[in-house]
């Protein structure tokens, strides 16, 4: 394994093929039998997560959204959550931590919008390059100022996620490997600090989950 900070990031094993990636599927393992087969309560508490999500992506969506285009949403925010969560714990490879999952996620969706936008509503993606209001002489800065936003927006969904969950990784690892130098005194209060970073790492991978599936929505309720 490599001898830096980032070794953690590593999608390689020791066979030289990239298996950490399974990580991404270890969620469904985890989860026991009785999550799918009877009303348990981790399936009711999802359920109700779910009818929160769903009406929200609705109102987000309007009333020009095509039916059913909410579980898209739910169901890449359900990805995003688990393998956030997962990353967590130790000996876990964080996937979401990566470009490659998260520009993968990112790109295909925004490009769908675009291609769908353009296609069916080509007025009405002309009439978002400019903004209401905007004098004439302006316009042609905003319409390359609009493009320029449009064209980066799948980048600044992966880079949000993967920065987000690189560094607070980084954090706790840094701190951790402080730990063998240090007196009894410092190591409780480092072992103090490490589990409030866990909790707030535990919240960060809920909000960046909860953020790209939001832009997301938003981004698709654009181009109707």
């Amino acid at each position: 394994m490599m001898s830096n900070l980032f070794s953690v990031f590593d999608p390689s094993s020791s066979f030289n093929l990239s298996l950490n990636w399974i990580s991404t599927f270890l969620g469904v393992l985890i989860l026991p039998s009785m999550f799918w087969l009877m009303p348990s309560r981790p399936l009711v508490i999802w359920t109700s997560i779910s009818n929160t999500l769903h009406k929200e992506f609705n109102t987000l969506l309007g009333p020009s959204g095509h039916p059913g285009s909410t579980f898209l949403f739910i169901s890449l925010f359900s990805m995003i959550l688990w393998n956030n969560f997962l990353g967590l714990f130790p000996y876990i490879f964080t996937s979401s931590s990566h470009l490659t999952m998260t520009l993968t996620l990112a790109l295909p969706l925004w490009m769908s919008f675009m291609l769908y936008g353009w296609i069916n509503h080509s007025q009405h993606m002309f009439a978002h390059l400019v903004p209401q209001g905007t004098p004439a002489v302006l316009m042609p800065f905003m319409v390359c100022i609009e493009t320029i936003s449009n064209i980066i927006r799948p980048g600044t969904l992966a880079v949000r996620l993967a920065a987000n969950m690189i560094a607070g990784h980084l954090l706790m690892t840094l701190l951790g490997n402080t730990g063998p130098s240090l007196t009894l005194t410092i190591l409780s209060l480092l072992v103090l600090g490490q589990i409030l970073l866990l909790i707030l790492e535990s919240a960060v991978a809920i909000i960046q989950s909860y953020v790209f599936a939001v832009l997301s929505t938003l981004y698709s309720s654009e181009v109707n």
